[in-house]
Protein backbone atom coordinates (compact mmCIF):
# COMPACT_ATOMS: atom_id res chain seq x y z
CA UNK A 1 0.00 0.00 0.00
CA UNK A 2 1.29 3.44 -0.92
CA UNK A 3 1.05 6.32 1.54
CA UNK A 4 2.14 9.94 1.14
CA UNK A 5 3.20 12.00 4.14
CA UNK A 6 1.52 15.35 3.60
CA UNK A 7 2.88 17.64 6.31
CA UNK A 8 2.17 15.09 9.01
CA UNK A 9 -1.10 13.76 7.57
CA UNK A 10 -1.02 10.45 5.73
CA UNK A 11 -2.70 10.21 2.36
CA UNK A 12 -3.38 6.50 1.88
CA UNK A 13 -3.51 5.18 -1.68
CA UNK A 14 -4.56 1.63 -0.92
CA UNK A 15 -7.51 2.44 -3.15
CA UNK A 16 -7.24 5.00 -5.96
CA UNK A 17 -8.25 8.58 -5.17
CA UNK A 18 -9.58 11.43 -7.26
CA UNK A 19 -7.83 14.78 -7.65
CA UNK A 20 -10.12 17.60 -8.73
CA UNK A 21 -8.75 20.32 -11.02
CA UNK A 22 -9.11 23.96 -9.95
CA UNK A 23 -7.78 26.30 -12.64
CA UNK A 24 -7.43 29.83 -11.28
CA UNK A 25 -6.91 30.90 -14.88
CA UNK A 26 -8.76 32.60 -17.75
CA UNK A 27 -7.43 30.34 -20.51
CA UNK A 28 -7.31 26.63 -19.61
CA UNK A 29 -8.30 24.38 -22.51
CA UNK A 30 -11.61 23.26 -20.97
CA UNK A 31 -13.75 26.34 -20.43
CA UNK A 32 -15.81 24.92 -17.55
CA UNK A 33 -12.64 24.36 -15.51
CA UNK A 34 -11.73 28.06 -15.46
CA UNK A 35 -12.56 29.59 -12.07
CA UNK A 36 -10.53 32.82 -11.88
CA UNK A 37 -12.87 34.57 -9.42
CA UNK A 38 -13.02 33.76 -5.71
CA UNK A 39 -16.74 33.00 -5.69
CA UNK A 40 -16.22 30.57 -8.58
CA UNK A 41 -13.34 28.55 -7.14
CA UNK A 42 -14.89 28.41 -3.69
CA UNK A 43 -18.11 26.99 -5.10
CA UNK A 44 -16.22 24.59 -7.36
CA UNK A 45 -14.04 23.38 -4.50
CA UNK A 46 -17.07 22.79 -2.30
CA UNK A 47 -18.77 20.83 -5.08
CA UNK A 48 -15.71 18.67 -5.77
CA UNK A 49 -15.22 17.86 -2.09
CA UNK A 50 -18.89 16.95 -1.73
CA UNK A 51 -18.57 14.65 -4.75
CA UNK A 52 -15.62 12.81 -3.24
CA UNK A 53 -12.40 14.55 -4.28
CA UNK A 54 -9.58 13.70 -1.90
CA UNK A 55 -7.13 16.18 -3.45
CA UNK A 56 -7.71 19.58 -5.05
CA UNK A 57 -5.05 20.59 -7.57
CA UNK A 58 -4.79 24.38 -7.76
CA UNK A 59 -3.09 25.85 -10.82
CA UNK A 60 -2.42 29.43 -11.87
CA UNK A 61 -1.51 28.99 -15.52
CA UNK A 62 -2.49 26.84 -18.44
CA UNK A 63 0.06 24.31 -19.68
CA UNK A 64 -1.98 23.26 -22.72
CA UNK A 65 -0.02 22.88 -25.99
CA UNK A 66 0.93 26.32 -27.30
CA UNK A 67 0.11 28.14 -24.07
CA UNK A 68 2.01 31.29 -23.14
CA UNK A 69 4.10 31.29 -19.99
CA UNK A 70 2.81 33.20 -16.97
CA UNK A 71 5.57 34.76 -14.80
CA UNK A 72 6.09 33.33 -11.33
CA UNK A 73 4.90 36.46 -9.52
CA UNK A 74 1.62 36.53 -11.46
CA UNK A 75 1.08 32.81 -10.90
CA UNK A 76 1.69 33.28 -7.18
CA UNK A 77 -0.87 36.09 -7.04
CA UNK A 78 -3.44 33.69 -8.45
CA UNK A 79 -2.77 30.55 -6.45
CA UNK A 80 -1.35 31.51 -3.06
CA UNK A 81 -4.38 33.46 -1.75
CA UNK A 82 -6.65 30.73 -3.13
CA UNK A 83 -4.74 27.99 -1.34
CA UNK A 84 -4.68 29.97 1.90
CA UNK A 85 -8.47 30.44 1.75
CA UNK A 86 -9.10 26.81 0.79
CA UNK A 87 -6.92 25.60 3.67
CA UNK A 88 -9.02 27.59 6.14
CA UNK A 89 -12.41 26.68 4.66
CA UNK A 90 -11.73 23.01 3.89
CA UNK A 91 -9.16 21.82 6.45
CA UNK A 92 -9.56 18.12 5.71
CA UNK A 93 -8.98 18.13 1.95
CA UNK A 94 -5.46 17.63 0.59
CA UNK A 95 -4.29 20.60 -1.51
CA UNK A 96 -1.83 20.37 -4.37
CA UNK A 97 -0.21 23.29 -6.17
CA UNK A 98 0.27 22.83 -9.91
CA UNK A 99 3.44 24.79 -10.72
CA UNK A 100 6.89 24.43 -12.21
CA UNK A 101 8.27 27.44 -10.30
CA UNK A 102 10.15 26.66 -7.07
CA UNK A 103 9.25 30.05 -5.58
CA UNK A 104 5.54 29.46 -6.20
CA UNK A 105 5.79 25.95 -4.74
CA UNK A 106 7.42 27.32 -1.59
CA UNK A 107 4.87 30.12 -1.15
CA UNK A 108 1.97 27.74 -1.80
CA UNK A 109 3.15 25.18 0.75
CA UNK A 110 3.67 27.92 3.30
CA UNK A 111 0.07 29.00 2.58
CA UNK A 112 -1.24 25.47 3.18
CA UNK A 113 -0.58 23.26 0.14
CA UNK A 114 0.23 19.63 0.92
CA UNK A 115 1.78 18.49 -2.38
CA UNK A 116 3.61 19.97 -5.36
CA UNK A 117 2.57 18.92 -8.87
CA UNK A 118 5.20 19.84 -11.48
CA UNK A 119 4.58 19.19 -15.18
CA UNK A 120 8.28 19.67 -15.88
CA UNK A 121 9.63 17.35 -13.13
CA UNK A 122 12.15 20.04 -12.21
CA UNK A 123 13.41 20.78 -15.73
CA UNK A 124 11.98 24.30 -15.96
CA UNK A 125 13.34 25.45 -12.60
CA UNK A 126 16.58 23.86 -11.37
CA UNK A 127 15.76 24.89 -7.80
CA UNK A 128 12.54 22.88 -7.69
CA UNK A 129 13.80 19.53 -6.39
CA UNK A 130 15.89 20.96 -3.55
CA UNK A 131 13.03 23.31 -2.66
CA UNK A 132 10.50 20.48 -2.45
CA UNK A 133 12.95 18.38 -0.44
CA UNK A 134 13.39 21.21 2.05
CA UNK A 135 9.62 21.68 2.28
CA UNK A 136 9.20 17.97 3.06
CA UNK A 137 6.06 17.48 0.97
CA UNK A 138 5.21 14.87 -1.67
CA UNK A 139 6.17 15.67 -5.25
CA UNK A 140 4.39 14.73 -8.47
CA UNK A 141 6.90 14.48 -11.32
CA UNK A 142 5.48 14.42 -14.85
CA UNK A 143 7.10 13.49 -18.14
CA UNK A 144 7.28 16.28 -20.68
CA UNK A 145 9.74 17.18 -23.42
CA UNK A 146 10.50 20.82 -24.14
CA UNK A 147 8.14 23.51 -22.86
CA UNK A 148 4.34 23.73 -23.00
CA UNK A 149 4.50 26.37 -25.72
CA UNK A 150 6.65 24.17 -27.99
CA UNK A 151 6.30 20.63 -26.66
CA UNK A 152 4.22 19.21 -29.51
CA UNK A 153 7.23 19.67 -31.78
CA UNK A 154 9.15 17.29 -29.49
CA UNK A 155 6.91 14.21 -29.90
CA UNK A 156 9.68 11.96 -31.22
CA UNK A 157 10.50 8.64 -29.53
CA UNK A 158 12.18 5.38 -30.45
CA UNK A 159 9.55 3.68 -28.25
CA UNK A 160 7.27 6.04 -26.31
CA UNK A 161 6.61 3.74 -23.35
CA UNK A 162 10.23 2.72 -22.95
CA UNK A 163 11.47 6.30 -23.32
CA UNK A 164 8.97 7.68 -20.80
CA UNK A 165 9.66 4.81 -18.39
CA UNK A 166 13.42 5.40 -18.54
CA UNK A 167 12.95 9.14 -18.04
CA UNK A 168 10.77 8.61 -14.97
CA UNK A 169 13.07 5.90 -13.59
CA UNK A 170 15.95 8.40 -13.68
CA UNK A 171 13.69 11.05 -12.17
CA UNK A 172 12.81 8.77 -9.23
CA UNK A 173 16.51 8.37 -8.48
CA UNK A 174 17.16 12.10 -8.93
CA UNK A 175 14.32 13.03 -6.59
CA UNK A 176 15.39 10.58 -3.91
CA UNK A 177 18.98 11.82 -4.13
CA UNK A 178 17.69 15.39 -3.71
CA UNK A 179 15.96 14.34 -0.50
CA UNK A 180 12.36 13.94 -1.66
CA UNK A 181 10.89 11.01 0.24
CA UNK A 182 7.37 10.81 -1.17
CA UNK A 183 7.07 10.76 -4.95
CA UNK A 184 4.30 10.25 -7.51
CA UNK A 185 4.97 9.87 -11.23
CA UNK A 186 2.80 10.99 -14.14
CA UNK A 187 3.52 9.80 -17.72
CA UNK A 188 2.20 13.08 -19.08
CA UNK A 189 -0.63 12.23 -21.45
CA UNK A 190 -0.89 14.96 -24.06
CA UNK A 191 2.48 16.51 -23.26
CA UNK A 192 4.85 16.17 -26.23
CA UNK A 193 2.99 13.12 -27.48
CA UNK A 194 0.92 12.37 -30.56
CA UNK A 195 -2.51 10.81 -30.29
CA UNK A 196 -1.08 7.42 -31.26
CA UNK A 197 1.69 7.74 -28.66
CA UNK A 198 -0.84 8.63 -25.97
CA UNK A 199 -2.85 5.49 -26.64
CA UNK A 200 0.23 3.30 -26.77
CA UNK A 201 1.28 4.72 -23.42
CA UNK A 202 -2.15 4.04 -21.93
CA UNK A 203 -2.23 0.50 -23.33
CA UNK A 204 1.12 -0.21 -21.62
CA UNK A 205 0.54 1.84 -18.48
CA UNK A 206 0.92 -1.16 -16.17
CA UNK A 207 4.68 -1.29 -16.83
CA UNK A 208 5.12 1.81 -14.64
CA UNK A 209 4.32 -0.26 -11.55
CA UNK A 210 7.95 -1.36 -11.72
CA UNK A 211 9.01 2.13 -10.61
CA UNK A 212 7.71 1.35 -7.13
CA UNK A 213 5.89 4.67 -6.63
CA UNK A 214 2.24 5.71 -7.09
CA UNK A 215 1.07 6.55 -10.60
CA UNK A 216 -1.09 9.54 -11.53
CA UNK A 217 -3.12 9.59 -14.75
CA UNK A 218 -4.21 12.91 -16.21
CA UNK A 219 -6.56 12.06 -19.07
CA UNK A 220 -9.63 14.16 -18.37
CA UNK A 221 -11.20 15.73 -21.48
CA UNK A 222 -7.85 15.86 -23.30
CA UNK A 223 -7.50 16.14 -27.06
CA UNK A 224 -6.57 12.45 -27.37
CA UNK A 225 -10.24 11.86 -26.55
CA UNK A 226 -12.17 14.58 -28.31
CA UNK A 227 -10.07 14.69 -31.47
CA UNK A 228 -10.38 10.94 -31.92
CA UNK A 229 -14.16 11.17 -31.39
CA UNK A 230 -14.43 14.29 -33.60
CA UNK A 231 -16.08 16.33 -30.86
CA UNK A 232 -14.89 18.89 -28.27
CA UNK A 233 -13.57 19.08 -24.69
CA UNK A 234 -17.08 19.97 -23.55
CA UNK A 235 -18.43 16.71 -25.04
CA UNK A 236 -15.60 14.45 -23.82
CA UNK A 237 -16.94 13.30 -20.44
CA UNK A 238 -17.96 9.83 -21.59
CA UNK A 239 -14.63 9.30 -23.32
CA UNK A 240 -12.82 10.48 -20.19
CA UNK A 241 -14.67 7.92 -18.08
CA UNK A 242 -13.74 5.13 -20.48
CA UNK A 243 -10.04 6.03 -20.34
CA UNK A 244 -10.16 6.47 -16.56
CA UNK A 245 -11.50 2.92 -16.34
CA UNK A 246 -8.57 1.62 -18.38
CA UNK A 247 -6.06 3.62 -16.34
CA UNK A 248 -7.43 2.22 -13.07
CA UNK A 249 -7.30 -1.33 -14.38
CA UNK A 250 -3.67 -0.73 -15.30
CA UNK A 251 -2.62 0.57 -11.90
CA UNK A 252 -3.29 4.31 -11.66
CA UNK A 253 -3.59 5.42 -8.03
CA UNK A 254 -4.59 9.04 -8.62
CA UNK A 255 -6.99 10.28 -11.29
CA UNK A 256 -6.63 14.01 -12.05
CA UNK A 257 -10.04 15.05 -13.35
CA UNK A 258 -12.45 17.85 -14.15
CA UNK A 259 -15.54 15.76 -13.31
CA UNK A 260 -15.20 14.38 -9.80
CA UNK A 261 -18.51 12.58 -9.31
CA UNK A 262 -18.12 10.46 -12.43
CA UNK A 263 -14.51 9.62 -11.59
CA UNK A 264 -15.36 8.63 -8.01
CA UNK A 265 -18.11 6.36 -9.32
CA UNK A 266 -15.60 4.79 -11.71
CA UNK A 267 -13.20 4.10 -8.84
CA UNK A 268 -15.98 2.48 -6.78
CA UNK A 269 -17.16 0.29 -9.64
CA UNK A 270 -13.66 -0.91 -10.53
CA UNK A 271 -13.03 -1.69 -6.86
CA UNK A 272 -16.23 -3.75 -6.71
CA UNK A 273 -15.17 -5.76 -9.76
CA UNK A 274 -11.68 -6.35 -8.37
CA UNK A 275 -13.05 -7.46 -4.99
CA UNK A 276 -15.75 -9.78 -6.40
Amino acid sequence: MYTLNCRGRLLALEQPVVMGILNITPDSFYSDSRVPKAAQWRAKAQQMIAEGAVILDVGGQSTRPGSERVPADEEAKRVVPSISALRQEFPDVFLSVDTYYAAVAKAAVEAGADLVNDVSAGKLDPAMLTTVAALGVPYIAMHMKGRPETMQQEARYSDVTQDVFEYLAKKVIECHEAGINDLVVDPGFGFAKTMEQNYRLLQQLDVFAALGVPLLAGLSRKSMIWKLLDTSPEAALNGSTVLHTIALLKGARILRVHDVREAVETVRLIHAVQQA
